[in-house]
Parts: C-alpha cells; sequence; structure tokens
C-alpha cells in the first residue's frame, strides 16, 4: 500500500485542575511514499506523543482531536478499537527507544517475528519463519539460523535494536516510524542503524519518520525536518535547508548547544537559557518567549505566531522573523 500521511491541526491535551493541557498543539505535516520527516526537539517537546497519536497508542488519559489524520483515505482520528490491528503493524509499525523493553524476555527472536507475521498475515509456520529469515536478514541481523533462537537477553544492544527492526519490517508496513531508535546506542552503533534505516527506506520505497533531539542525525537521515518546542511546531522545511539556515530562534538555540569539531574551552558549547515551560503554563503566546533572545515585546507573550515563508517549502513560525527577517534572529 502506498503511503499518503496528512496530519491537520493535531492536538493533545490530558485534563488537569485547571483545565485541559496541551502537549501537542495544533501540529500539521504531509508525507508521501518514500519520503523522510524527521522530529526534532527536546525532551518533552511532543515528538513521541505525536507518534503515538498516528497509532492510536496516546495514554487512556490523552485527549486526541483534529481537523483530520488521514492515512490513504482513513482518518486515523475516528479509528477505533480492533479497526486499528489493521494499521498498526500491517501498514504503519514503530521501533521503539528502547528495545530491550519492547522485546518480550520470554520468547525467542524467531518466535518473536512470527507469531507477528501469523497475527496479521493467513500463512504457514514455515511461511511465517521464512519471512522472519528474510526481514532479519534485511536488518543485517549475523548468524541467522543460530542467533534467531536466542532470547533478547542474550544479545547486545545494537542486535537486538536490529531484531526490533526486522519486527517493524515483518508485514510490510509502507510507514516506519523510528522513535529515538538510536539513543541507547554508542556511537559507532548509532551510525549503523541510521545507514540502515536509510537504505531500507530507499530499497523498499518506505516512508520514514525518525524522531531525535539530535540535530547531526537529523541530517544523516536527510528529506523533511520538523522542529518541535513544548508541544508546538516551530520550523519545518528540507532538512540541509533548515540546518544551513536556521530561521526560528529556537533552532539556532539548538545548534549552537550541539558539539561540533570546533567546539573547545575556548569555544564551549552554548545552552539555551531557562528551561522548557511547563505544560499548561504557555497561554495564547509564543511558547519560546521566555527563552527566547530576541522575543518582540508584548507581541510574543499575547499571540501565537503563524506560519512565514523561509525559502521554498521552508515555513518558520516567529514573530521576530516576520518582523525582521534573518537578520532579526541571528
Amino acid at each position: 500500500m502506498p503511503c499518503a500521511l496528512n496530519v491537520e491541526n493535531l492536538s493533545i491535551r490530558f485534563s488537569g485542575r485547571d483545565g485541559d493541557i496541551a502537549v501537542v498543539d495544533d501540529v500539521s505535516f504531509r508525507l508521501e511514499a518514500g519520503e523522510s520527516l524527521v522530529i526534532a526537539g527536546e525532551s518533552g517537546s511532543g515528538k513521541s506523543m505525536v507518534c503515538q497519536a498516528l497509532l492510536g497508542i496516546v495514554p487512556k488519559a490523552a485527549k486526541v482531536s483534529g481537523t483530520r489524520i488521514d492515512w490513504n483515505g482513513r482518518d486515523l482520528l475516528a479509528t477505533t478499537g480492533e479497526a486499528w490491528r489493521a494499521v498498526r503493524g500491517a501498514e504503519i509499525a514503530m521501533i521503539f527507544q528502547d528495545p530491550t523493553a519492547a522485546l518480550n524476555p520470554l520468547i525467542t527472536v524467531e518466535h518473536q517475528i512470527t507469531d507477528a507475521i501469523r497475527a496479521h498475515r493467513k500463512c504457514t509456520k514455515d511461511e511465517a519463519r521464512a519471512r522472519t529469515i528474510e526481514v532479519l536478514g534485511m536488518a543485517g541481523f549475523p548468524e541467522l539460523e543460530h542467533r534467531m533462537k536466542s532470547y533478547p537477553s542474550e544479545l547486545s544492544g545494537g542486535l537486538r535494536q536490529r531484531v526490533a527492526i526486522a519486527l517493524a519490517l515483518s508485514c510490510a508496513p509502507s510507514l516506519i516510524i523510528a522513535d529515538e531508535a538510536t539513543t541507547n546506542l554508542d556511537v559507532s552503533i548509532q551510525a549503523q542503524i541510521v545507514t540502515l534505516l536509510r537504505r531500507l527506506k530507499d530499497q523498499l520505497g518506505l516512508a520514514l519518520i525518525f524522531v531525535t533531539h539530535d540535530l547531526g542525525l537529523a541530517a544523516e537521515i536527510g528529506g523533511k525536518l520538523m522542529v518541535m518546542y513544548a508541544g508546538h511546531a516551530v520550523e519545518q522545511g528540507p532538512v540541509l535547508d533548515v540546518l544551513a539556515d536556521p530561521c526560528h530562534p529556537y533552532t539556532h538555540g539548538l545548534l549552537r548547544s550541539a558539539p561540533t569539531l570546533k567546539s573547545s574551552r575556548t569555544n564551549p558549547l552554548q545552552p539555551i537559557p531557562g528551561q522548557a515551560p511547563k505544560p499548561g503554563s504557555i497561554g495564547k503566546g509564543s511558547p519560546f518567549r521566555s527563552r527566547c533572545p530576541v522575543v518582540v515585546g508584548g507581541v510574543c507573550a499575547a499571540t501565537r505566531a503563524g506560519w512565514t515563508s523561509a525559502g521554498e517549502d521552508h515555513q518558520v513560525a516567529c514573530h521576530r522573523f516576520a518582523l525582521d527577517g534573518r537578520e532579526g534572529v541571528r
């Protein structure tokens, strides 16, 4: 099935003593077959909640709303109960951050994947096993015949993540969501997993949503980039365009705070001052205003910025940029 995902005005709220608290507020994006979207931002920015809404696995207390989440003509906002079984795994699959928690410690690698295949497909045990061998091979899992009989605890973190990738591929979905899938891996294994995901996306024509707080990884994945802060999308565009020419003060802050080859004692990192606001405390203004070095007086406190074009397919939600352009946010 080809991928066509169109998310319009997605919001996720939880009930609090003072009313509903938004953890994701009015987020929109589109993804076509073969494309990749990187969602980047600090912890707590709402990245994972957006992805969970696409699979209907948000916490029970969450209230998901929006204009529409269109998935190949089906509105996922209206999907309930058993109807999700046709989507999860079979059409949209997720690779979670911690493969140790995502995999059942009591079941071998082989049976974890064959069970998933047979839950979605009508096939024999032999056919499911053949598909298991196929997807483990795609994921670069070594010594298949021997190690597929292992339990997750007998594998390294990198191999467990390869099993999780194979599990995501097992039912041939058209969209894979990688939610911080490289966070718990060392740098060399991290690079291997990113290369693997890119190769699989290109070979199989998959769409990929890659969630990260690391803008260096965003550049490696390529495609589109959506920067989120405190539940809001603040900048969107082609990854390399946004990283080469960031137009929101928050995106600037993320890049300045990331280590580079030039980082040293004399050229230290520049952390973003302050802390992200607590959910429910933002009000009607800009979510970044309390930490922004170029805040626009009462305007940023009173209203939320709309989208302003910063180039072809590059948009930024910033009052300062709308008033003064690029020079105003630097």
